[in-house]
């Protein structure tokens, strides 16, 4: 079952004559209830629905490791995040889709095809990573910025790009030294996670 979306048309679950069939399973049915959730927010096309509704197609996607249809339907949830007016939802999304796109490349088949779309992968991760930092500077939130600046920083590592993950840590400590109870905060949630990140 491969769920396709356009805007303006309900989702479909039949699959193209060239895709293979995805396995039965709970994945499977959650990614039919994914598309019930989708056909029923098409209703109203309300941005919050709307976003919800794609992005968890998108997860239930990776959950089957079909990450060509899981970061299509994210790229189409992200552009409704537009419609918010925040900036919460659309960070977060961002969030999602640079790991998304990390695991894309690191599942990408070897030979010079499967080498072309793990660059391609990366590069798209790389730019939502950024892009999710840059946006969340915009928040009053010191506890919610550090945890974006964190998970965006991860991804960047997972890239190669060590200096830049290095940058963005940096920001992170440099909050937690402004706001200690934020990351006292942190700490008690999970200390383990928050050192191994910064070392």
């Amino acid at each position: 079952m491969i769920a396709t979306h356009e805007e303006g048309t309900p989702a479909q679950t039949d699959a193209p004559a060239d895709e293979p069939a995805l396995p039965y399973g709970p994945e499977r049915s959650a990614l039919e209830l994914a598309v019930r959730r989708l056909d029923d927010a098409e209703r109203d096309r309300q941005p919050a629905a709307m976003c919800e509704a794609l992005a968890g197609i998108a997860r239930c996607y990776r959950s089957l490791s079909a990450y060509a249809h899981a970061m299509d339907f994210m790229h189409q949830a992200l552009r409704w995040s537009y419609a918010l007016g925040g900036v919460d939802q659309r960070v977060e999304l961002l969030c999602e889709l640079a790991e998304l796109s990390c695991a894309a490349a690191e599942d990408a088949s070897a030979g010079e095809d499967g080498e072309r779309q793990a660059r391609s992968a990366r590069d798209l991760a790389r730019d939502m990573a950024f892009e999710a930092a840059r946006v969340a500077t915009h928040s009053s939130d010191a506890h919610w910025e550090i945890k974006i600046l964190l998970r965006a920083s991860d991804v960047l590592d997972h890239c190669g790009d060590h200096d830049d993950a290095i940058t963005l840590q940096t920001r992170a400590m440099e909050l937690m030294v402004r706001h200690p109870e934020v990351s006292d905060a942190l700490i008690e949630v999970d200390p383990h996670a928050l050192d191994a990140r910064l070392m």
